[in-house]
This record gives structure tokens, C-alpha cells and sequence, in this order.
């Protein structure tokens, strides 16, 4: 498949492939609940698969963004991506991580006056990790020009505050821990996320 042609479903078939996508009861990065889990590590442990999909988003950055100078990842999920996604657009990758539990960006990297950025992602459910990256870029010289992941569970849905391109986009359930269904409520609950670190 082209990187113009990836579909949503060829997407979920990477994620099936690699093993990525899980059913149970899962407590997702943004503290809702859901049956279903994209395990990303598996899928950016395959360079090749990895490659294909980043590709793809590049792509459809490029096609509505033009040129883009730099792209910034929030750590922990959006680090590969990010790096992947920065080689296929010919750009610098910069990631942002907690300090004291606030996105910083740190290490001495910086998007100065004139750079066009974007910030890619690799899942997002309600988008706090984009919006938190997105404020700690505020700060920067250059201009944050949108963002992208690689699936968007919320269906459209999230509100991040920027133009969004997502390669793929699924409406997955998700809940309110004090809002389950009893048939979710039954099975003990696992947190696989990295928002932690």
C-alpha cells in the first residue's frame, strides 16, 4: 500500500499483525476505561512497520502543512513516531517529557523564530498529551503549526486546540471509571499506558 492510500483499516491490520490490539479492561493514559487497548510498543518494535505508518502521516503532513522544519514528540509514546515521522519530512525531531509532572521541553532543544513545528503522537483518546505539549511550546520562537498521531480513538472528538491529521480514526468505547457497564465492571482492570513516566 502507498502512503496517499493507508486506510483505517490498514492501519487496526498493523496493530492485529503485531499483536498491538488488545481486549479486556484497560485503564488508558487519560484515566478513562475501555475494553480495548492498542499496545503501541509492539507496533514501533517493528522498524519496518513503524516506518510504513510514519510514512504515511508525514505524507498527509506534508499534504496539509507543507513544510515543516520540526517535530516534537511527547515522551514516552510519541517519541518514535515522532523520530520516524521527522526523517520522512526531511526535519529535526525534539521531544518534550515530564518535569515534576509537567510536559517541559528540555535538553537544551528549542524551535526558533521562522521553524514551522507539528507535534505527532502515536494514540490519542482525549488529547491531553498534545494540549500539554502544545503549552509547553508555547514559549518557543517558532510556530507550533498542528499536530498528528497515528490513531485518533476519540473519533474526531478530542479537542487539542490545534489542526489535527490522524492516519487513522476509530471510535473504540471508553468510560468513566465510576461509569462502567457491569459487563466491563467484571473484569479486573490492567494500566498499561506510559502517562506515568
Amino acid at each position: 500500500m502507498s502512503p496517499e492510500t493507508m486506510t483505517t483499516a490498514d492501519v487496526l491490520h498493523a496493530f492485529r499483525k503485531a499483536g498491538a490490539l488488545l481486549e479486556g479492561h484497560f485503564i488508558l493514559s487519560s484515566g478513562r476505561r475501555s475494553p480495548v487497548f492498542l499496545q503501541k510498543a509492539f507496533v514501533f518494535a517493528d522498524p519496518a512497520t513503524s516506518e510504513r505508518l510514519c510514512r504515511a502521516l508525514a505524507q498527509r503532513l506534508k499534504d496539509k502543512f507543507g513544510k515543516i522544519d520540526v517535530v516534537v514528540g511527547p515522551a514516552v509514546g510519541g517519541i518514535i513516531p515522532a523520530y520516524e515521522t521527522a526523517r520522512w519530512l526531511g526535519a529535526r525531531a525534539i521531544f518534550t517529557e515530564r518535569d515534576a509532572g509537567v510536559m517541559t521541553l528540555r535538553r537544551g532543544f528549542s524551535i526558533p523564530a521562522g521553524e514551522r513545528a507539528v507535534i505527532v503522537e502515536d494514540i490519542i483518546t482525549t488529547g491531553l498529551s498534545l494540549r500539554e505539549t502544545a503549552d509547553a511550546l508555547r514559549s518557543q520562537p517558532g510556530a507550533v503549526v498542528g499536530a498528528a498521531c497515528i490513531v485518533d480513538r476519540s473519533g474526531g472528538r478530542a479537542d487539542i486546540g490545534l489542526p489535527l491529521v490522524a492516519l487513522a480514526a476509530v471510535d473504540f468505547p471508553d468510560y468513566a471509571a465510576d461509569d462502567l457497564p457491569p459487563e466491563l465492571a467484571a473484569i479486573p482492570a490492567v494500566k498499561p499506558g506510559s502517562r506515568s513516566l
